[in-house]
């Protein structure tokens, strides 16, 4: 039989062959669904684990603000006066006086240093060891680092105050009250930055070869290259490293716990040290979580105003 034989099948007004069961489109309500209820159920456990550890807590936490609560007694409902009291506490403007200088301490030598390690991966070497190597500090655990540079940078016994006294250097006090503040950004500095690094880094290998050879071509210099090529082009990037990095250094407190415990006299007292000691030392636990609610909003605030400022949701790799 030729091809010239072949007759197509004969169709019923509707489009079906004769002798066979249509096809029934699915209903409105179905197609409208898709793949929702296969998205729900993976997301479910993520969502109840956020409910249950972070919503639920954050809704009693803003509840407790507007009591007077110590454990041993149930709460009583006594309004915004804890608010009211926040602006009287010279701790609490000490703390964030003191959160405010560590903040700036850390963002700006943590952001330095990372800029300058990814760079030098970016140019130098692109090997898994290396990167692995870097990321060490940050693997270990918030703890064990602040005693092992507590130890190190100790007065009387530490291997850094040994190695000065043996140049010929009087001893620092390290975790004194000038240079608190300063040791402890600079041990934070030392353990997030390899983390930091990598995320620039995966922001410099999203940037077109071409546009550095454009760049050559007009006889731009590496450092004029690096101002208006580089930084414009991962802005997206820095953007997101910013906000975590502002967001983790408001949150500070492991390394403080282990070191000075506040001391001396408040000098690093930093507002979530003061949270911790209101509410589990002096069972302030109402007070406590009113500082809670505004450190939550402040911490909003700024990361919105980050956002915006730095236009993270913009890329001026679409026109490269």
């Amino acid at each position: 039989m030729t091809s010239d034989t072949v007759r197509a099948a004969p169709r019923t007004p509707s489009g079906t062959v004769p002798g066979t069961v249509p096809r029934t489109p699915p209903p409105p309500f179905r197609r409208r669904l898709g793949d929702l209820p296969v998205a729900v159920l993976f997301v479910l456990p993520a969502a109840i684990g956020f409910a249950l550890f972070y919503l639920w807590p954050a809704i009693r936490g803003a509840y407790l603000s507007l009591t007077r609560y110590n454990v041993l007694t149930p709460p009583r409902f006594i309004g915004l006066e804890n608010y009211e009291k926040l602006f009287g506490d010279r701790l609490f403007w000490n703390a964030l006086k003191v959160t405010a200088e560590y903040v700036v301490l850390n963002i700006v030598s943590q952001t330095v240093i990372s800029m300058l390690l990814a760079v030098l991966l970016y140019r130098l070497t692109k090997s898994m060891l290396v990167r692995g190597i870097v990321l060490l500090p940050y693997l270990v655990a918030n703890v064990i680092v602040a005693l092992l540079w507590f130890w190190m940078l100790d007065f009387q016994l530490g291997v850094v105050n040994n190695l000065i006294e043996w140049l010929g250097f009087d001893r620092v006090a390290f975790f004194g009250s000038d240079l608190a503040i300063p040791t402890i950004a600079g041990i934070n500095t030392w353990r997030h930055m390899g983390y930091t690094a990598l995320l620039i880094f995966a922001g410099l290998q999203m940037i077109p070869p071409s546009v550095y050879e454009a760049a050559a071509i007009d006889g731009a210099s590496e450092w004029r290259t690096f101002w208006r090529v580089t930084l414009p082009l991962l802005r997206p990037v820095m953007a997101l490293v910013m906000v975590l990095s502002v967001i983790g250094s408001f949150q500070v407190f492991d390394t403080i716990a282990v070191t000075t415990a506040g001391g001396p006299i408040n000098a690093t007292r930093v507002i979530y040290f003061y949270i911790y000691d209101l509410a589990f030392n002096r069972f302030n636990f109402g007070y406590a979580a009113a500082l809670s609610s505004v450190l939550f909003v402040l911490l909003a605030g700024v990361a919105y105003l980050q956002l915006r400022l730095s236009r993270a949701g913009e890329s001026d790799l679409r026109g490269a």
